[in-house]
């Protein structure tokens, strides 16, 4: 998988230069602070080009990020400028065994990483990270590829073109569906075309992605987790059959 996100580190944020990472920090803020944590230190697993950690950071929080790329690391780390000093770590980690040596008032998990733990053995491994990393009390906040919602609007064939004054993106994903594993092979093909030169760069990779249940789960984290929130991703409520991502917020037992 690392040797995926290297060849994704240097196109990642043109791709999604329309996320609003703001926005989505401001989002899992209030979850924390609606279990007593507005300041204090966070340990983001996957923590791809540090566009969260940075939000984080400038709301005031120490972050320590790890990701398993070392690309998307050093992109991270031209985030560690002068204004935000002391406050953002990045380093190559494996969210399924990684030790910082220290506790954290907060893990987070964004952009859906623990869907890339396809099989059980690597989720309770994740789960067990987040746990050792926590004080009692402790809160463990992720989203995921919601089940019902991934199967009521399976996935389509879908197109993205960006660019910026370099660089030219064209992006395709095609699905590919494993019903009776719960994962989806999104299949990408992406053109750059570098616009001084006119040469075009091809790169093929598969992102394998599980989508996962309630249930699920419940049954992977409840050795050290108890759940407390369970909603539709940016919002306020329960997740339903039109809802494709959802987040999830644990308490450290």
């Amino acid at each position: 998988m690392n040797k995926v996100f290297d060849a994704y580190a240097a196109y990642y944020d043109l791709l999604y230069q329309d996320k609003n990472y703001h926005k989505e920090a401001k989002y899992i803020l209030r979850l924390l602070e609606d279990n007593g944590i507005s300041s204090g230190k966070i340990l983001e697993l996957g923590s791809g080009t540090g566009k969260h950690a940075e939000e984080f950071a400038k709301m005031g929080f120490f972050v320590h990020g790890i990701d398993l790329s070392p690309e998307m690391v050093q992109e991270a780390n031209h985030r560690n400028n002068n204004n935000l000093e002391g406050q953002l770590f990045f380093e190559v980690g494996d969210v399924r065994n990684f030790e910082a040596g220290k506790k954290f008032d907060a893990v987070i998990s964004l952009f859906h990483v623990i869907s890339y733990q396809i099989k059980n053995e690597d989720i309770l491994e994740m789960f067990r990270t987040a746990a050792k990393h926590l004080k009692t009390n402790g809160i463990f906040i992720f989203d995921f590829w919601y089940g019902p919602g991934v199967l009521t609007d399976p996935p389509e064939v879908r197109q993205k073109r960006l660019e910026n004054k370099d660089i030219e993106v064209l992006r395709i994903a095609e699905p590919t569906m494993y019903p009776n594993e719960n994962v989806v092979d999104v299949n990408y093909c992406v053109q750059i075309k570098q616009k001084g030169s006119g040469k075009v760069s091809e790169l093929n990779e598969t992102h394998k992605m599980r989508y996962l249940f309630i249930p699920e789960i419940l049954q992977f984290s409840s050795k050290w987790f108890t759940l407390k929130t369970n909603f539709a991703w940016m919002k306020d409520s329960t997740p339903d059959f039109t809802d494709w991502l959802s987040v999830c917020t644990l308490i450290k037992k």
